[in-house]
């Protein structure tokens, strides 16, 4: 078996599933050699990684120029292993351009049949269909984790299977916040705010100030506030480490605990991502932000004439806005904290997102997502 992803959050989709994967064909007396493109996540369940992916993703037409290269030359390498060894499926995760790169040469040219497990988000931010013909083109089935993902594409003629979405079940796995305040050692009448500034290296850029900005606002306001940051890659330690002193803000950093960081907190400031769908199956509160360069928006506002009625995967489930977003633009620190302070004081606003995480925890369906995916890969098979 061939598993393709990138980025962190791909990353630990791939070693989520390889797991499961493992447990379920164990119980059918099938033995799985696995082989893919991934991180670190993915090498320590013992595959074996052809290439780290991780930190060679990004969001923005210009911000993706750097990485234009590595990805290739992955790519290049992940091809002439596919036509040396061709696996007996080839399972995609996410990571757009790259796996549809990977997923017609799979199908196209070798023949190996393509599974595709969270598929890129077309059903949100598609401006025409041509991504997703290519991706209905070359795969054999696609496993939705959202509704309306498996809705769009199933019109696009594809074959499709909603299984629902794993974080039902990994984030009720957490500990919940008593634990896992004890488990940090912050006390029980702490006020916590944590920080979830970058998963690229371009967010330390773009994002990251204004969060921190946001973060000595809220401070001013609310002096005994503690601010915790969890590192979704230990290689960007010294890069924050020096902006959190920029900034003048203290901070604790911690490794490869972001989950635990969240549920221990009162509120959180992050950039978006999957981590918010994280934040709100764990229940606490939080505030969202993105930006991206000057001329990658320009080229998405009046060249692509993109338009997104949210960006953050908890609005998007139901098409609702739950949590406050501020995108581009609008990520102005005063705002974002202003937000803030109205979550950290205001017993009813924080009611009112809560209520919302309810309905989006109704619509993501039943636990045993992670193995219903394994079983269907398995059958498929």
């Amino acid at each position: 078996m061939f598993i393709s992803t990138g980025e962190v959050s791909g990353d630990w989709h791939g070693a989520i599933l390889i797991k499961a994967l493992r447990e379920r064909a164990a119980l059918r007396g099938m033995e799985l050699e696995i082989v893919g493109l991934g991180g670190d996540r993915m090498a320590a369940t013992g595959v074996k990684i052809l290439g780290n992916t991780v930190g060679i993703g990004s969001i923005g037409a210009v911000e993706a120029l750097p990485y234009i290269l590595p990805t290739l030359r992955v790519q290049r390498d992940a091809k002439k292993w596919l036509k040396t060894s061709p696996p007996d499926v080839a399972v995609l995760i996410d990571y757009m351009m790259p796996n549809q790169g990977i997923g017609y040469y799979a199908k196209r040219t070798l023949k190996i049949p393509v599974i595709y497990y969270i598929a890129p988000q077309e059903w949100v931010w598609s401006f025409d269909d041509k991504n997703t013909k290519a991706i209905a083109a070359f795969t054999d089935k696609l496993l939705a984790i959202f509704p309306q993902e498996a809705i769009y594409y199933e019109k696009q003629g594809t074959n499709v299977q909603w299984v629902g979405h794993p974080f039902v079940d990994l984030m009720a796995q957490v500990p919940d916040r008593a634990a896992a305040r004890q488990h940090l050692g912050i006390a029980d009448d702490d006020l916590v705010v944590t920080l979830l500034p970058a998963s690229r290296t371009q967010e330390l850029r773009s994002v990251m100030p204004i969060i921190l900005e946001a973060a000595k606002i809220i401070q001013t306001k609310l002096p005994h506030v503690k601010f915790w940051l969890p590192l979704s890659l230990e290689r960007y330690r010294l890069d924050v480490e020096k902006l959190l002193k920029k900034y003048d803000l203290q901070a604790t950093i911690i490794s490869d605990q972001s989950q635990i960081a969240i549920s221990a907190s009162d509120l959180v400031l992050s950039k978006s991502g999957t981590v918010n769908l994280e934040t709100a199956l764990l229940n606490v509160p939080q505030v969202i932000l993105y930006r991206v360069s000057a001329i990658t928006a320009w080229i998405a506002r009046y060249i692509v004439k993109l338009q997104l009625p949210f960006i953050s995967p908890v609005n998007l489930v139901n098409m609702e806005s739950v949590v406050p977003e501020f995108v581009q633009n609008d990520a102005i620190p005063s705002a974002i904290a202003e937000a803030a302070l109205e979550l950290l004081v205001n017993s009813q606003s924080r009611q009112t997102m809560l209520d919302g995480y309810t309905r989006v925890r109704e619509s993501l369906g039943e636990k045993g997502a992670i193995n219903r995916v394994a079983d269907s890969i398995l059958d498929y098979l």
